[in-house]
């Protein structure tokens, strides 16, 4: 295919060394007299959303959506480092108790949520009422959450004898029976009860998606499409929606007063100025937010650059010319655009499911298989090719910024071994008998791989990097391209032989990337169906425990179990860039929460 000439002078163009960046745009003001504009953010996403239903999605598009709409107790406060945990519809910090295993929330009054039919013209108030329902509907065996986990593990008194009944009996869970350990204290306050100590217990309400209050009255009259109809109490709306093409959110009527805070980190200068600029702001600052899915980085990017779009994360195939040196190309700074960059919580990784006849199993040659294949891989060059260099190689599976992480921990991976990894495979039997170039398993069997990707070019980048490296070592393998949400739940009923992709944190802590191996979760978070008892031990040790070195010592034991049993490989951990045009501003984007855009203005802040 021919290639656009605008597109091979902009890659000419980036090719140059970068400048300095400019200083922070002040928002564009309107003339005196003017009509006030409607606010208008126009932006993309790289990947199809599922839905807007927090306990059926699991992809990031749907979870970017549903966090402007629905809203957790508690948030992080957008500008502190390290991070600090705020209230959001709560009226304070929870009441924890010493042991923690019990934990009072309180919520402010006159919140509402968003109007729909259902409510028949009346206001409707959020309550505590909203909350346990909220909650236990990830326990409903019909919903098949893949976030119950995060609930779950909490061992909440009461619930998972509920939900057993409810598989007992095949049907829905029975919302209306109170359970003693999650249940309505007043109008305003709910309380937990758990089983054993939680020490992290307020990272749990801080996720739109696992704690985003929910409506029961919406949601049971719309259960015939509840993916299509999120109704909360957050600044916007879902006002369109074009499957897989365009979603629209409009400002919520009936969002309350919520005025800018932030602290700012003492030598913070980028989020220092923004704390000056948003002083007294109030959310949101946007009539309007238009969403287009552009799956593809080359239109996603011409778009951006033809003014279609006004903020754009930065495609990774073109992290190399966009920011040559870590800097802004100059061809970019003269158009008046600004970039943004930091590190965030998320992994790159490839799960092998354990229970699969070609790359599953404990026994050692099994192990050994898993291994040579992580081995042989390159991630280093997945970082370049597929990423733009946008991306740190990963030594383990919990990424920075989150607790447990451990910067000096080297290994074996990242760079391409295959000389050790036919040395493995070798030792283990894993031989080519019949002089084809291409190995059996011990027995005899056909070695053959089946790796599934999503169906952009990216992954179509690193499935022909996955074939070179494993020809290298004798490996045969074949590949399959479905969507996103196809393979999330192909992976949840164990039907993936392997698949990589981002799992990004909500929380500053490691509890939740260990969780990924831990073997109850197998039809949730463990992707890879790994069960091995001495893990499982390591990880509900270091649950119950309070931070400090007796924990970290415990998640730095079953980091290295991970690493020894391969369930995981670990590639890399990402680095992203916004770039804006010049009347975007404000765009506070913290690393643990996901709405981005409830502090992002357009032109006037003002209007």
């Amino acid at each position: 295919m021919a290639q656009d000439p605008r597109r091979r002078a902009w890659l000419q163009a980036a090719a140059a060394s970068g400048l300095m960046l400019p200083a922070l745009a002040q928002p564009v003001r309107a003339a005196p007299g003017a009509a006030p504009a409607a606010r208008v953010l126009r932006v993309s996403l790289q990947t199809a959303e599922a839905g807007f239903d927090p306990v059926r999605v699991g992809d990031e598009s749907s979870f970017r959506v549903i966090a402007h709409i629905l809203e957790s107790p508690l948030s992080f406060d957008p500008l502190a480092n390290p991070v600090t945990l705020v209230p959001r519809t709560a009226a304070r910090m929870p009441e924890i108790d010493a042991d923690f295993r019990h934990c009072v929330l309180t919520l402010k009054p006159g919140i509402f949520f968003g109007d729909d039919p259902v409510f028949q013209g009346r206001p409707r108030e959020l309550t505590a009422a909203d909350y346990v329902y909220t909650i236990k509907r990830f326990f409903d065996p019909v919903l098949r959450s893949e976030h119950l986990f995060i609930w779950e593990s909490l061992k909440i008194v009461g619930m998972a004898a509920l939900r057993q009944r409810a598989l007992d009996g095949k049907k829905p869970l029975d919302y209306d029976t109170e359970v003693p350990g999650l249940r309505v204290i007043d109008r305003y306050r709910f309380e937990l009860k758990l089983e054993q100590p939680a020490p992290r217990i307020a990272f749990n309400f801080t996720s739109p998606i696992t704690c985003g209050a929910v409506a029961r009255e919406v949601v049971e009259a719309y259960a015939a499409d509840p993916m299509a109809h999120p109704v909360g109490t957050g600044p916007f709306r879902l006002a369109q929606w074009r499957r897989g093409s365009r979603i629209v959110l409009e400002k919520n009527p009936r969002f309350r007063r919520e005025v800018f805070a932030g602290e700012p980190a003492e030598g913070d200068t980028q989020a220092q100025a923004i704390a000056k600029q948003l002083k007294g702001a109030t959310a949101p600052l946007l009539d309007r937010i238009e969403i287009d899915i552009v799956l593809e980085d080359q239109p996603r990017w011409l778009a951006f650059l033809g003014g279609e779009h006004d903020l754009l994360r930065l495609p990774a195939s073109f992290g190399a010319k966009a920011l040559p040196g870590g800097k802004l190309a100059p061809y970019l700074v003269k158009q008046g655009l600004r970039v943004r960059r930091q590190a965030v919580p998320s992994i790159a990784h490839t799960f092998f499911n354990c229970t699969d006849k070609t790359v599953g199993g404990m026994a050692p040659g099994n192990v050994a298989l898993r291994r040579a294949i992580a081995l042989a891989y390159d991630s280093e060059s997945e970082i370049a090719l597929a990423y733009g260099g946008q991306a740190t190689l990963a030594h383990s599976m919990i990424p920075p910024l989150c607790y447990g992480h451990e910067a000096d921990l080297r290994g074996e991976l990242g760079r391409a071994r295959p000389a050790r990894a036919n040395a493995l495979l070798d030792l283990h039997g894993y031989l080519d008998r019949n002089g084809d170039g291409l190995r059996e398993h011990p027995d005899g069997r056909p070695l053959q791989l089946l790796i599934s990707f999503p169906q952009d070019q990216r992954s179509r980048l690193i499935s022909e990097l996955w074939l070179r490296r494993l020809k290298a070592i004798g490996i045969d393998a074949k590949f399959e391209f479905q969507t996103f949400a196809e393979l999330i739940r192909k992976s949840l009923a164990g039907q993936i032989m392997m698949w990589g992709f981002q799992w990004g944190a909500s929380a500053p802590d490691g509890d939740q990337f260990l969780a990924l191996a831990y073997g109850p979760n197998a039809d949730q978070s463990n992707d890879a169906r790994f069960a091995l008892p001495e893990f499982d031990r390591l990880y509900e040790a270091q649950r119950v425990l309070p931070d400090g070195p007796e924990r970290l010592a415990l998640m730095r034991r079953a980091t290295r179990t991970m690493l020894a049993w391969m369930p995981y490989i670990p590639h890399s951990y990402r680095i992203e860039s916004d770039l804006m045009h010049p009347q975007v501003y404000g765009i506070v984007r913290q690393p643990f929460t996901s709405d981005w855009w409830r502090w992002t203005g357009v032109g006037d802040a003002a209007a």
